[in-house]
């Protein structure tokens, strides 16, 4: 039996005795699996994602080093009616977030209306400019969006007032979709018994959902649109992602140097001579997209890519300038949006957030950071913060000179007790915190593949779950009923 954490909402275990009931057939089926066989099923798990080349680049590690995401056997299992209480609210959330994008790069009636400040908008390093008053397909600027939730209590309450927050949007670039794919792939083959016993919602037409997404981007009068996955290049850490996405909905994968503009229309070069591309899935950041319209030194992009898109004869997913509504500086609006746009209530709420570029919260951050984890505002990836029940006396001060010194970049929040799934580690079975990453597709109707991502720190006691900071996967299910 795996130990219990202590003041943490345990999504298998109940606070006494006892098994939660979604969880009551793989508890017994785990009880009666060998443990030589679970470590042979591990084992094989590794070796498969190593031939498959599902690897991840870490930076700051040596030039060129690569390492196995580490995948856990031990699904995170979601009821069917806590599923549809998610999938409603991110829905509404990525709603809201969207209008909010076209708004800003339109009539700027939320900054008007006093509900945001002008400068956290128009002075935010991913507010472009450019893109004021360009027409965006059916005002949807992130078809695809990665919002992170976690369940967790709030500081004071007990495990069981756990309930879900959404930590961060992602609408930029979010990554890590592939993962889900392949875990759950990975989970049939090893365990197919499993799934006789669960009725698991599927998740492998997640591609044929994204396509499709993509194709309905399409400038009008495209009528069998050219859809491409434009891709930095392979030494980019999420490269098998890239291909593996390109490779799924039948599309082709390419570099900048694989496209060309001419008489502002965008072409990719092939064996059977230039073909106009319709839509593109970027992979690549605003900055390097155009070396033209932004950094000039870019060699990833396709010069004169943004005249194209001006002038409406190709869609980007997701769209130029959608990173304003991303920002760690601007998820603390996000329920004034939900409300502002749609009238509504949000659904999920965020984590309280202390803005230190407000003097009085500033102060409270500086006098509480041992309690709380403080988050630059540009910042992804699990770089940049500090969690201030883990850092050194001599980190904290350290981080306290940064905030002071540029208190507009950061934000902090209380240290959430993230609830925890059983986990399999070098000493057996235990508990380890966890979040989710689901995937919200904007097109004529907004769909979602059942699941999403589960992300797990798999150091003890860790609440850094990023792939780029040691964290590992889970397979999520979702029950049908």
């Amino acid at each position: 039996m795996p130990p219990k954490m202590k003041n943490i909402f345990d999504e298998m275990d109940l606070p006494a005795d006892g098994v939660r009931s979604h969880y009551a057939i793989y508890k017994d089926w785990l009880a009666g699996m060998p443990s030589a066989e679970i470590a042979q099923k591990r084992a094989e798990a590794d070796s498969a994602f190593h031939r498959y080349g599902i690897t991840f680049a870490v930076y700051g590690e040596e030039a060129g080093t690569e390492r196995l995401i580490p995948f856990d056997i031990v699904p995170r299992i979601i009821p069917a009616s806590e599923w549809r209480m998610l999938e409603t609210g991110l829905k509404q959330r990525v709603a809201a977030l969207n209008a909010f994008v076209h708004d800003i790069y339109s009539a700027q009636r939320i900054v008007k209306a006093g509900l945001i400040p002008a400068e956290q908008v128009f002075c935010n390093a991913q507010y472009r400019p450019e893109m004021q008053d360009v027409a965006v397909r059916n005002n949807l600027y992130a078809l695809i969006a990665g919002i992170d939730i976690v369940r967790a209590a709030l500081p004071g309450a007990g495990a069981d007032a756990a309930e879900y927050f959404v930590l961060e949007d992602n609408l930029r670039v979010p990554s890590g979709v592939s993962y889900m794919l392949e875990d759950r792939r990975m989970m049939m083959r090893l365990f197919p018994e499993l799934f006789g016993r669960y009725g698991v919602a599927p998740v492998e037409h997640y591609p044929d959902l994204l396509l499709d997404t993509l194709r309905q981007a399409a400038p009008s009068g495209s009528d069998d649109p050219t859809v491409v996955v434009l891709t930095p290049g392979a030494y980019n850490s999420a490269y098998f992602e890239h291909a593996f996405l390109a490779q799924q909905m039948g599309v082709e994968l390419v570099e900048g140097q694989d496209l060309f503009v001419h008489d502002e229309t965008l072409f990719m070069r092939t064996t059977q001579g230039p073909k106009r591309v319709d839509v593109i899935y970027r992979r690549i950041d605003d900055d390097f997209l155009d070396p033209l319209a932004f950094r000039r030194d870019s060699t990833l992009g396709v010069a004169g890519l943004l005249s194209v898109y001006r002038a409406g004869r190709v869609s980007i997913a997701n769209a130029v300038g959608t990173g304003v509504a991303d920002d760690k500086s601007i998820y603390p609006y996000v329920p004034d949006m939900i409300r502002f746009y749609l009238s509504q209530e949000p659904i999920i709420a965020n984590v309280p957030t202390y803005q230190c570029r407000k003097a009085d919260e500033l102060g409270y951050v500086l006098a509480n950071m041992a309690q709380l984890v403080v988050k630059e505002t540009h910042g992804a990836g699990g770089y940049g913060m500090l969690v201030g029940p883990a850092s050194t006396s001599a980190e904290i001060e350290d981080f306290k000179l940064r905030v002071k010194a540029a208190p507009d970049k950061y934000i902090a929040q209380p240290t959430l007790a993230l609830s925890a799934c059983p986990t399999f580690v070098e000493a057996g079975i235990a508990p380890r915190h966890i979040d989710l990453r689901p995937f919200v597709l904007s097109g004529k109707e907004v769909r979602m593949a059942p699941g999403g991502l589960t992300r797990v720190a798999l150091k003890e006691g860790s609440l850094v779950v990023n792939s780029s900071q040691g964290g590992g996967t889970k397979d999520t299910w979702v029950l049908e009923s």
